[in-house]
């Protein structure tokens, strides 16, 4: 008689509902008249917020799945919320978006929830295999979703160059497990680090740990892997844009926090300077690019470049201070891009995107709310105080200061004076030039867009202000690991 072992399907329901909640997306969508699939974006919300408080009350367990190779602990739980709260907020900012750009919505808010399964694999799993399968379920997904701006070419393209690019960087990867596979007998994270600490770094693993880098590299968009970056960011649909600017980088820090932090934490050694120089060029090639940048999407994806070498920063780091450091400004990096696409969407028109950083001239004196909430968000990516992206610099600074990387810290405080030139020239657009820019719909019309702007505005100020509870949860969520 056959005997199925037992499967701990706790560990499991938050993707679970968010399959699910696809799954029915497309269904529903076969039966509906086309002036009710708005109705379909409440449905991915709805799906998004269950999977979210599922995820806040299963905190506080530590178990594991399919022998040892999913876990349930608040590290994994804690990246669930993250990628929810990034999937519901991108939602919200899609419902009036989708009619400008003629998306069909069925398709999309089901490839955003699969998308999101994905992410939630690649932080759960302690297999290489499974951090592979849930990273080509993510990628495959974002794919598609990065070229459903049919009627502009560029769309097209970005999907292209994402797809071919990501399917290289995914062989490195591949070959990357196998080596390490070789190196140490197993792909499940634990018996990794019980032979890494027993027999140290060999050369074969040295070069698995090299490829696993290169591929990692390219999905958190390092340099000098980060060249499809612009060109997909830009070429996206804004909410898609967006969406990947957070939760795929979120997801791919996850998986790669997991896997050095902890797993190859007794090699430290090894690879550290490997990320220190990665880090270094990611901040650097990330602002210096983005001062000639006149498209605001272009701009804000060498933003998102550089904003990798901050959390790369935290990797080098290591030890507990740089691993919650790194979770805590993923956070502060999510709400305050997240923000800022929103406005961008807001600026935007039905065949007229506006995404030229002129086109923001007078913006703040004609449309005070977002004026404002621009402002605070370029302010925090900048670093400026009482902000969060104030607060989570300084706590990346700190850690690798206190782990002996001073001149790593000085660099980054270097490359943080140099992002204020690119980041305030939006806000002098804004409120400095009164003429030039472009008229755009009412707010009133997009109380969906006007909620996401707010909220992330609110979480920008009020995280800085009051950081100590969402570091200490990062702390926890960290500690977990061991």
């Amino acid at each position: 008689m056959l005997t199925l072992p037992p499967i701990n399907w706790l560990s499991l329901l938050p993707g679970l509902i968010l399959t699910v909640t696809g799954l029915l997306i497309l269904f529903w969508d076969l039966w509906m008249r086309p002036e009710e699939r708005r109705l379909l974006a409440w449905l991915g919300l709805t799906g998004f917020v269950a999977a979210g408080v599922v995820s806040v009350l299963l905190w506080g367990r530590n178990e594991s799945a399919f022998n040892g190779m999913l876990a349930l602990d608040a590290y994994a739980l804690f990246f669930n919320v993250i990628f929810c709260l990034v999937g519901g907020m991108t939602v919200l900012m899609s419902v009036h978006y989708l009619d400008t750009v003629e998306i069909q919505p069925g398709e999309y808010y089901a490839l955003l929830l699969f998308a999101t399964v994905g992410m939630v694999l690649m932080a759960a799993a302690t297999d290489l295999i499974v951090i592979f399968l849930g990273l080509e379920t993510m990628s495959i997904a974002v794919y598609i979703l990065a070229g459903m701006w049919l009627q502009r070419l560029r769309s097209s393209e970005a999907a292209l160059k994402y797809f071919l690019l990501g399917a290289f960087a995914s062989g490195f990867f591949l070959y990357g497990i196998a080596l390490v596979y070789g190196a140490t007998g197993g792909v499940q994270l634990g018996k990794i680090a019980a032979a890494v600490t027993t027999a140290g770094a060999s050369p074969l693993l040295l070069v698995g740990i090299a490829l696993l880098i290169v591929g990692f590299g390219f999905k958190v968009a390092a340099a000098p892997f980060h060249v499809w970056t612009p060109d997909v960011y830009e070429g996206a649909p804004t909410t898609v844009t967006a969406f990947m600017a957070v939760g795929v980088k979120a997801a791919a820090f996850a998986a790669f926090a997991r896997v050095f932090l902890h797993t190859l934490g007794p090699v430290h050694a090894e690879w550290e300077g490997i990320l220190w120089v990665i880090a270094v060029l990611t901040m650097t090639v990330g602002n210096i690019t983005a001062l000639v940048q006149r498209n605001i999407k272009r701009m804000l994806a060498y933003s998102s470049i550089a904003h990798a070498g901050y959390l790369l920063v935290a990797m080098v780091a290591g030890k507990d201070l740089g691993g919650a450091a790194l979770m805590y400004y993923l956070v502060a990096y999510g709400v305050m891009t997240l923000g800022a696409f929103g406005v961008v969407i807001a600026v935007g028109r039905h065949g007229e995107p506006n995404e030229e950083v002129n086109d923001y001239m007078g913006l703040g004196l004609r449309y005070p709310v977002l004026g404002v909430a621009m402002t605070l968000f370029m302010l925090s990516l900048t670093g400026v105080p009482p902000l969060v992206g104030f607060t989570g610099k300084f706590y990346i600074f700190s850690a690798a200061v206190e782990a002996g990387y001073i001149w790593l810290a000085v660099i980054g405080v270097l490359n943080s004076v140099i992002s204020a030139y690119y980041y305030i020239r939006v806000v002098v657009n804004m409120y400095m030039y009164e003429e030039g820019g472009k008229a755009i719909e009412a707010l009133s019309t997009r109380p969906a867009l006007v909620a996401v702007i707010l909220l992330a505005a609110a979480g920008t100020v009020l995280m800085g202000v009051f950081p100590s509870a969402s570091i200490s949860i990062a702390k926890e969520s960290f500690l977990a690991l061991g």
